[in-house]
């Protein structure tokens, strides 16, 4: 029985034949890295584009989100812990192929095009594209909202095919690290993308996390850097998953926001 090693993110996941990686979603098929969980959807909905949350991408449009299984993060905090911590024998899913989703998508009416969201989407790269390829010829848009975390050269394939993306930065590298995530592969991926897509980026504010004055001029000024309009969300904490703290307060958001506006145009505070 022979191992492979997965390159889609940081954790590079050595992968024994018919198991999947700490993602649930990539796994060893006859040797191959396949995505397990390709078209496989556990939530389908049509969302306000706020909602993503984009700002300033088409506001007042409806878009249609999809979502499936498995993510490449471990965050206790999760919002949507119910699909994204889950493998496909603990969550139902429906299998679409991407020809049915994107009728699905065409026969909606007033319709902005597909995002892909509620768990991490890029870890099933191949499904996003052959979605993409039918939908973007027709005028219909493809959007992303994702942790970031994902190789180079998975984010180098993917970007031909991406209208939007809302990344979210979820704090230090010290947190990251406690996240099973890569602080410097978010941040290069937010500094890849900028000026190739329409961008977003979030940060959900957690107490004693990532809610210091410090981290959130730091980043700001990170961003700046890039550009000073890539809008940036921060988002209030609420109790979910393992985490039971309290709620962030709605007075430590609008502090941030006013450091976050001292470096960007748009800033915008969620949750609250």
């Amino acid at each position: 029985m022979s191992s492979i090693q997965c390159h889609v993110c940081s954790h590079a996941c050595m992968i024994d034949e018919g198991m999947t990686g700490m993602c649930r979603a990539r796994k060893n098929m006859n040797g191959k890295n396949a995505c397990a969980n390709y078209g496989r959807l556990t939530s389908l909905s049509m969302d306000p584009i706020e909602k993503k949350p984009f700002a300033l991408y088409y506001p007042g449009s409806m878009i249609l989100s999809c979502g499936s299984y498995g993510c490449n993060l471990s965050c206790p905090f999760c919002q949507n812990s119910s699909i994204s911590m889950k493998n496909e024998n603990s969550v139902e899913w429906r299998a679409f192929t991407a020809e049915e989703l994107c009728r699905y998508v065409l026969n909606t009416k007033n319709n902005l095009g597909l995002a892909f969201t509620y768990n991490e989407p890029m870890i099933s790269y191949e499904f996003i594209i052959d979605c993409a390829k039918i939908l973007k010829p027709l005028g219909k848009k493809i959007v992303i909202v994702t942790n970031g975390n994902i190789s180079p050269e998975i984010m180098k394939l993917l970007m031909p095919y991406i209208d939007a993306m809302n990344i979210d930065l979820k704090g230090g590298r010290d947190f990251y690290r406690e996240l099973n995530g890569d602080y410097d592969l978010v941040r290069n991926t937010i500094a890849y993308v900028y000026d190739k897509c329409h961008l977003e980026v979030t940060t959900l504010v957690i107490p004693e996390k990532n809610d210091s004055d410090a981290f959130i001029r730091k980043e700001a000024s990170f961003l700046s850097s890039l550009d000073r309009n890539i809008p940036y969300h921060l988002s209030r904490y609420f109790p979910r998953y393992h985490y039971t703290e309290p709620a962030t307060p709605t007075e430590t958001i609008y502090r941030l926001q006013n450091i976050a506006e001292e470096y960007l145009n748009h800033v915008y505070t969620g949750n609250l």
